[in-house]
């Protein structure tokens, strides 16, 4: 088992939720948290408690980015116009390593992060290997040719357990996407719940 597999599988426990939505989370057996400590009762959470669940859930998510990126998404979201949690929504959802998970090229968000580091989409046309890279609305992302038959490609476009997203619009024949809109949190396809707004309380503390 990769250390990606580990770690995606360590959130899920330690959340004791499946945040992804996936058939093969542990969670799905053993809704208890990891360790000799695992399945001690759980106290009420404190607001603080609340609050950095809410942000662990959020930035594991999106493939457990770093503490400095996702705080930097915060002061980014402070800065737009309009509500900070769904500004906040809208800068993760225009990484392009979550558009390309998105738009069901690759089954999970860490093998989205891989597939773009390895140089596998292009955007505009253009070849971009940085994961983090904000989408504009109308850009085109795509495969390259070279990379269309790779097997976690076809495979990922079988799943049944999770459909494209309204704000992009997908061929899978072509395996293009097109980032039509800054989705708003109701509009973005979590399993589970996520909480923005007190992601933006944790960090005004």
């Amino acid at each position: 088992m990769t250390k990606r597999i580990q770690a995606k599988h360590k959130i899920d426990r330690r959340l004791g939720q499946n945040i992804w939505g996936r058939p093969k989370s542990p969670v799905n057996r053993r809704e208890y948290g990891p360790g000799q400590h695992g399945q001690r009762r759980k106290g009420k959470l404190s607001d603080f408690g609340t609050q950095l669940r809410a942000k662990q859930k959020l930035k594991g998510y999106y493939g457990n980015i770093s503490e400095k990126q996702f705080r930097g998404y915060y002061h980014e979201a402070l800065r737009l116009k309009g509500d900070s949690g769904e500004n906040l929504i809208g800068l993760l959802e225009r990484r392009l390593d979550a558009v390309v998970y998105r738009a069901k090229f690759v089954a999970t968000v860490f093998a989205a992060r891989q597939f773009v580091n390895h140089g596998h989409v292009r955007v505009n046309g253009r070849r971009v290997n940085i994961s983090s890279y904000q989408v504009k609305v109308g850009d085109v992302i795509e495969v390259k040719d070279a990379s269309k038959q790779l097997a976690i490609v076809l495979e990922a476009n079988q799943l049944a357990e999770r459909e494209t997203p309204d704000y992009m619009e997908v061929d899978h024949k072509k395996m293009t996407a097109k980032f039509t809109r800054v989705p708003g949190l109701t509009e973005v396809p979590y399993p589970v719940q996520m909480e923005p707004s007190l992601v933006i309380e944790f960090y005004s503390r």
